[in-house]
């Protein structure tokens, strides 16, 4: 009988996503970061430019991504990283969903951080930083997403040799 090894696992707790947090990785987009302009006769505020989109090439363009939902825990074994622009994920429903990222070191990524945004909360990823696929954990997993259209290879993956479980 042979003897089964487990994966070595680290594990990260997911925490509340603030834009402090999550400044070395980009930009939490949401009402009440910058002072809204009254428009449509005072029945409407509008807040602007909470986002800083980040291409190289290309052009920006909107898409929908319809992710199936995760279950907690959930196991993390690849990030991926666009190094010719950000992307900026807008969700499309009342929901939660996971937003993993990474530090680059030395071209690789380092340990992996976790945070848990709503439905009131966009990320916008910035360029070139390790980070996990969409995982959405509750609501229909549809997605506006903003992001680099073009030619060129923006893609990078890299599948982790020490997965990573991520809890609430």
């Amino acid at each position: 009988m042979t003897q089964q090894t487990a994966t070595p696992m680290r594990a990260v707790q997911a925490r509340p996503i603030t834009a402090a947090a999550f400044a070395p990785f980009g930009d939490v987009v949401e009402v009440g970061t910058v002072a809204p302009v009254s428009i449509n006769a005072g029945l409407c505020d509008r807040f602007s430019d909470l986002a800083s989109f980040d291409i190289e090439g290309g052009k920006l363009g909107l898409s929908l991504f319809q992710a199936e939902l995760r279950a907690l825990p959930y196991t993390c074994d690849l990030l991926e990283r666009h190094p010719l622009g950000s992307q900026c994920f807008v969700p499309m429903s009342a929901a939660r969903f996971l937003v993993i990222v990474a530090p680059d070191e030395n071209g690789r990524p380092g340990p992996p951080q976790a945070f848990v945004a709503t439905n009131t909360q966009a990320i916008n990823i910035a360029r070139n930083t390790w980070h996990g696929v969409l995982a959405p954990i509750e609501g229909s997993g549809l997605f506006a997403v903003i992001d680099r259209i073009g030619d060129g290879t923006n893609l990078e993956e890299h599948w982790l040799e020490e997965p990573t479980l991520i809890t609430l």
